[in-house]
C-alpha cells in the first residue's frame, strides 16, 4: 500500500496484464533466477535504498524484483518516455516497488519523474544513459548524500561518466556494465540486431529484403544491426568516422562510404553512434522519396529533427510511430518513433534471454559496489572478469552445456616460457 501511495503511474488497474508479462520473461531468464536465489539467502541489500532508471518494461521489472529480493527498498523510473509500459509499472507497484513512470510524458514531466525517483536519497543506483547521474551532479546534488555508487547500462552513459571522471567531477564510483564481455558481445550485438528489426518490421510492415539499409556507426550495436540486415536480405552500407571500424565493416562484407554518399542510396537508415546530428539537413537534401529513418542510440539527437522540420511543409502521423515529413520539393521522409530508440519505443526491446545476461551483470555489479564501496575510488570501474565469467557459466549451465578444463600439464605449459 505504501508503494501505491508514493508512486506516480498511469493506471493501477493495468496490473494483471503487467504481471503476466513479468512472469513470461521470468520463465526465460534462468541466470537472473539463479542470482535471485542467491540474493534471497544472502540479503546483500538489506536495509538499503536502490534507485533504478532503465527502459521500464517486463525484463527491467524482473531485475527490480531480483534486487528487491536481496532486501532492497526499490524505486524505479523510466529512461525513455516511449519505452515505459504502463501495465508493467502497475504490476511493480502491487509488488511493493515505488514507481515514477508513465508512457509518453512531456519532457518536463519526464524530468520531474526522474527527479522524484532520487528523492529517497538512494544508497545504490542503476542508470541508463546517465540521466540520473547527470541530475545528481547538477540539480539534485543533495540527493547523493548516501550514494555508495552504481552501475551504468549503456555506451552513451559511459561516455558521460568518463567526461565527468576526466574533469575530476565524478562524485561516486560507477561500474561500466556496458563494457563487460557478457554485455557488448551479446546484448549490444545480438540483442540490438534482433530488436531493432523487431521494432522496424512491426511498425512499418515492410520487407527488408532487397532494400538498401544504411547502418550509421559500426560499434558492437552497429555490427549486430548490419548482421541482421544482411540476414534479412538487405544490401548494407556502413558509415563510420573510425578508420579501423570502417575496414572491419569492409572485411565483414559491407559497403563503406561517407554519409553524404550513402544518403543518396539508402531506403532505410539506422543510427547507432551515441552522437548527435549524424543524419542532418545536407543528407535530407539528397535522400530518396520515401526514405525511412530510425535510431537505436540512447538519445533522440542522432537524427536532426529540427532541420528535418525546417525543410518540410508539413508533418503527419501515417501509422503508429511513423511520422511523414513532407518536404518542400514534394518528397516524403519517414521518421520512426520520433527518432527515439526504435527497438524499445516501437517494440519490446531485446529478447529476454539476452537481457538475462545483461541484467545478471547489473545485479552482480550492484552487489560488488556495495561490498567494495569503501575501497573504490570516484571513478568509472570495469566489471571484474570473475563476475563476467560467472554470468557466462550460469548461462552455460542453464543451456545444459559444459566446457573443457585445462589439464595440470596444459596450465603449466601456458605459464612457462620454456618449451
Amino acid at each position: 500500500m505504501n508503494a501505491l501511495n508514493n508512486s506516480i503511474i498511469a493506471n493501477p488497474e493495468l496490473a494483471p496484464e503487467g504481471h503476466l508479462k513479468i512472469e513470461w520473461v521470468r520463465a526465460h531468464m534462468p541466470v537472473l533466477n539463479k542470482i535471485r536465489e542467491q540474493f534471497e539467502k544472502e540479503q546483500p541489500f538489506k536495509g538499503l535504498k536502490v534507485t533504478i532508471s532503465l527502459h521500464l518494461e517486463a525484463k527491467t521489472a524482473y531485475l527490480a524484483k531480483v534486487v528487491q529480493a536481496g532486501g532492497a527498498e526499490v524505486t524505479i523510473t523510466g529512461s525513455n518516455p516511449l519505452s515505459t509500459q504502463d501495465d508493467v509499472c502497475a504490476a511493480l507497484v502491487e509488488d511493493g516497488i515505488t514507481v515514477f513512470a508513465k508512457y509518453n510524458p512531456s519532457d518536463e514531466e519526464f524530468k520531474a519523474l526522474n527527479m522524484k525517483a532520487l528523492e529517497c536519497k538512494p544508497d545504490l543506483l542503476i542508470d541508463d544513459g546517465g540521466d540520473l547521474v547527470t541530475l545528481l551532479h547538477s540539480e539534485c546534488k543533495d540527493m547523493a548524500v548516501n550514494l555508495r555508487g552504481g552501475a551504468e547500462e549503456t555506451t552513451t552513459g559511459i561516455l558521460r561518466l568518463k567526461a565527468l571522471e576526466k574533469e575530476g567531477a565524478l562524485a561516486f564510483p560507477m561500474v561500466a556494465v556496458n563494457d563487460a564481455f557478457c554485455k557488448y558481445l551479446f546484448d549490444n550485438r545480438y540483442g540490438t540486431g534482433q530488436s531493432v528489426f523487431d521494432g522496424i518490421n512491426r511498425t512499418t510492415n515492410l520487407v527488408a529484403a532487397g532494400k538498401t539499409v544504411v547502418v550509421v556507426g559500426y560499434g558492437w550495436c552497429g555490427k549486430g544491426v548490419a548482421m541482421r540486415a544482411k540476414g534479412l536480405g538487405a544490401n548494407v552500407i556502413v558509415t563510420e568516422i573510425d578508420a579501423i571500424k570502417a575496414v572491419e565493416a569492409y572485411m565483414d562484407g559491407f559497403a563503406v562510404m561517407p554519409m553524404l554518399e550513402a544518403a543518396k542510396l539508402g531506403d532505410m537508415f539506422i543510427t547507432v553512434t551515441g552522437n548527435r546530428d549524424v543524419i542532418r539537413g545536407e543528407h535530407y537534401e539528397v535522400m530518396k522519396n520515401g526514405a525511412i529513418l530510425s535510431n537505436a542510440g540512447h538519445f533522440d539527437v542522432e537524427v536532426n529533427k529540427v532541420e528535418l522540420a525546417a525543410m518540410s511543409t508539413g508533418k503527419r502521423t501515417v501509422r503508429r510511430n511513423i511520422e511523414e515529413y513532407q518536404l518542400k520539393d514534394g518528397r516524403s521522409i519517414y521518421l520512426l518513433a520520433e527518432g527515439r530508440l526504435v527497438n524499445l519505443a516501437a517494440g519490446d526491446g531485446h529478447p529476454a534471454e539476452i537481457m538475462d545476461m545483461t541484467f545478471a551483470l547489473q545485479a552482480m555489479s550492484l552487489k560488488y559496489v556495495n561490498d567494495q564501496y569503501e575501497s573504490l575510488g570516484k571513478e568509472v570501474i570495469n566489471v571484474p572478469y570473475e563476475l563476467d565469467e560467472q554470468v557466462a557459466r550460469i548461462k552455460l549451465d542453464a543451456l545444459g552445456m559444459g566446457i573443457d578444463k585445462l589439464t595440470p600439464e596444459q596450465a603449466a605449459y601456458l605459464d612457462s616460457w620454456a618449451e
